[in-house]
Order: C-alpha cells, then structure tokens, then sequence
C-alpha cells in the first residue's frame, strides 16, 4: 500500500477507549496530579516539621517529652473539626477557590509558628494549621477520583500521597540545615526554619486560586470529546446533583466495610505519624548525631517509602488486588522499625530502618482504592470525610501516647512496640476487610 494511503488509513482510524484513556490520563497527570502533589508535600512539611524544631525548641521554651507530644498531636483536633465543613466549603465555592483560601491560611500559621514562646501558644497555632489542612486529603481525593479511572486510580492517587514520603526526604535534610544555618533574620535556627517552610504555602495558595479547574466540564485543556468520555466513565466525574445522590450521602456511615476501612486507614496512620514526629528524636538518641546528619539519616527511610509507594500502587494496579497490598506492607513495616530499634546504629540496623519506613508508608495508596470504588457517588464525599476523620484520630492520640510511654519507661522501646502492634492490626484488618468485600461482590451476583 503506498505511504499516503497508510496515513490516510490511520487518520480516520478511530481511537480506542484504551487510546482515550491513556490521552486524558497524560493531560490529568501533567495538569492536575503533580500540581496536587505539590500541596500534599509543602502541607506535609509544615505538618510534621514540629518533629524537627523539637531538636531545639524544646529546650527553648521549656517543653517536655507529653507537652511536646501533645503539641505534634493537638493538630488534629483541629484537622478533625475543619473535615466536614472543609468538604461542604469545596462543594461550594469549588476546587481552586478553596483550595487557594485553606491553603493561604495554613501557610500564614505555619510561618507564626516562629513566634511562639509558650507551649500554650504551640496548641493554638497548631490547632490552626490543622484547621486549615483539615480538608485537604479529603478534598484532594474526592477531586482526583472524578478525573481517574478504576484501571490507574490507585496510581493516580499514589503520586500526590507519595508527596508524603518524599516531604520527608526533602523536608528532613532541609529542616536539619535550616536549625543550623546562619540566617539573615538572626534569630534561632527552629525559628528560622518554620518563616522558611511557611512562605511556600502563602504563595501556592496564590496560584491555586487561578489555576485549577472545579470539574472535568471546565477543563478547556480537555477535548469536547475527552470531557464527555470522563463524564461516562470516571464515577464522580459529574458533581451529583439529583435527590437520589443527595439521599446516599449518609450511606457510609452505615456500612460496615466503610467502618472497616476507617480502622484500616486509622493504623496506617498511627504508623506513619508516629514515625514522622518521633523519629528524629529516635535516631538522635539511638546515634548522638547532630541536627544535620539526623536529617541525612530521618530521610532514607522516607526515600524508601516513595518507592515502595510507587510501585506497590503500580503492582495493586495490574493485579487488581488492593488488600493484601495493604497488610503484608504494613507487617514488614512494623517488624523493620521494631528491628532498627532492637540492632541499634550500624549498618543492619539502618538497612532495617529504611526496610521499616518504606514498607510503613508504601500502602496508602493502594488503601484509597477501596473506598473510591465501594462508595457510590453521592455518598463518596461523606465517606472520604468519615475515612479521614476516624484516621486523624491517629494523629491526634498516637505521638502523645508515644511520648507518655518513653517519658515513663526512659527508652523509645515502648513506642517502637505500640507501632508494631498497630502494623499487626492492619493486617488482620485487612483480611477481614478481604471478607467483606468478597461478601458484598457475593451478594450483587445474580441468583
């Protein structure tokens, strides 16, 4: 056949669904996903840098082991508190709107953080920042899920939740530099670091605010074609409007595997908090390094959790399987942190340490598969919130308990156990999990 045929032949050649797919899917990522994952790792860093400052900070303004634990963990009274009325807030004024004013807020907090002399102070301006985050997760996954199909969501979902990990990476080396540099303002270095790792939210609430598109129907980057194939094939592409989806807002709650999953998400949590607020401390005190090099030593665990993410989020992907994506991680994870504690500093047990957080931070991913798929539409808000809110009492309770168990025992053995208990019941709730979804799909079957 001559050349010219051959291209005719493939101009009129009509696209697949799997061609379309993969169409929309590059755009969303490129215009959508990584900006998104841009405000999940500057929130995480302003979110966890406490555990930092604490090097310094503590000492400075007279803390102790529970108030400073009380302090990490204040935060999610107010992240709790903001998760409904953050959601019901992006319902109506839209993605970019809200996510410009949460985000704006959150990065002026964070900044006064520099000023605070009293632990009371701390409790406020943390409750504060959480106030302001506490819609984030929720939002950002309700969002993301109207733009991704079920054959890439755990994908798709991965690269922002990656973010988390990668905050550490980035945030842990920088937040151990910044105590010790010589800064223009002269001030302490822990209250150098939060002006530094504040302002970046300032100016991402800025950008949100013209940037983003409310729902695949204003995506002018998207085809007319493109906008009505999401529309018939993503669930929660098209913002439920009808009595009936307004009807199944409350179904969530009533479910018992939307129960299963918060538990689930509340131990995935507790693993990945515990270790982000306390694990500075644990390294400075199992090694004697100085800011700097625990900076160094906090982050390979965390480089290790990014990876793990990916290509955990990839494999549950291709197979279709999302359970035991979720519990045999979170074993691993818990039996390498509690094993870099037991082996102490040296090589095995940092080996074991990175084993411990990538395992630890690589299930998240898979995790939101499950409940953007079960959930119907109109109850899908609802129950990322329910989701959300019940896994922020992680936040909320896990680094205070920690720090009470090592102020009691004199050793950080204690709260390395409490976190490996948690892995161990988010095995075994995910197996129970497996059940019920296997119940439920039993049930849809046709006699």
């Amino acid at each position: 056949m001559p050349f010219g045929r051959v291209i005719k032949a493939l101009e009129v050649t009509p696209m697949t669904t799997t061609d379309i797919e993969s169409a929309i899917g590059r755009k969303v990522l490129w215009r959508l996903v990584l900006p998104s994952a841009l405000f999940v790792l500057i929130g995480a860093i302003d979110r966890t840098n406490v555990g930092f400052a604490a090097l310094q900070m503590n000492e400075a303004i007279g803390l102790s082991g529970v108030q400073y634990g009380f302090g990490a963990g204040v935060l999610f009274i107010g992240y709790l508190a903001a998760k409904y009325p953050s959601v019901l807030l992006y319902e109506a004024v839209g993605m970019r709107r809200w996510l410009g004013i949460i985000t704006s807020v959150w990065g002026i907090a964070a900044c006064l953080m520099s000023l605070i002399g009293s632990e009371w102070e701390l409790y406020a301006l943390r409750v504060l920042i959480g106030f302001a985050e506490g819609g984030l997760s929720s939002g950002l996954m309700i969002y993301l899920s109207g733009w991704a199909t079920e054959r890439y969501r755990a994908s798709i979902l991965a690269i922002p939740i990656m973010s988390i990990s990668i905050a550490q990476v980035v945030g842990a080396p920088v937040s151990g530099w910044l105590l010790t540099v010589d800064n223009p303002l002269g001030i302490e270095g822990w209250r150098f670091m939060f002006i530094a790792e504040g302002l970046p939210a300032v100016l991402l609430g800025l950008f949100a605010w013209s940037y983003y598109p409310d729902s695949p129907r204003d995506a002018r980057w998207l085809s007319a074609d493109q906008r009505t194939w999401l529309a018939a094939h993503v669930q929660g592409a098209t913002k439920p409007v009808t009595t009936a989806d307004r009807s199944e807002r409350w179904a969530a709650i009533k479910s018992p595997i939307g129960w299963t999953c918060a538990l689930i998400w509340f131990c995935i949590l507790a693993g990945n908090y515990g270790v982000m607020f306390w694990l500075p401390q644990i390294v400075e005190g199992m090694a004697g390094l100085t800011p700097r090099e625990t900076g160094w030593i906090v982050a390979l665990p965390w480089a290790g959790s990014a990876i793990g993410l990916y290509f955990n989020a990839r494999h549950s992907d291709r197979t279709q399987e999302r359970f035991f994506h979720i519990g045999v991680p979170a074993l691993i994870g818990g039996s390498g942190l509690i094993s870099a504690y037991l082996l102490g500093p040296g090589l095995p047990g940092l080996v074991a340490l990175i084993l411990g957080g990538a395992c630890t931070g690589c299930t998240v991913a898979a995790f939101w598969a499950i409940p953007t798929r079960l959930l119907k539409p109109g109850s899908l808000a609802m129950g990322i919130v329910m989701i959300n809110i019940v896994g922020s009492m992680a936040g909320a309770t896990i680094p205070p308990l920690m720090g009470l168990l090592a102020e009691r025992s004199g050793s950080y053995l204690p709260p390395t156990l409490l976190l490996f208990g948690l892995a161990v019941l988010c095995a075994c709730l995910c197996l129970f999990a497996r059940a019920q979804d296997r119940q439920l799909a039993a049930a849809l079957q046709p006699a």
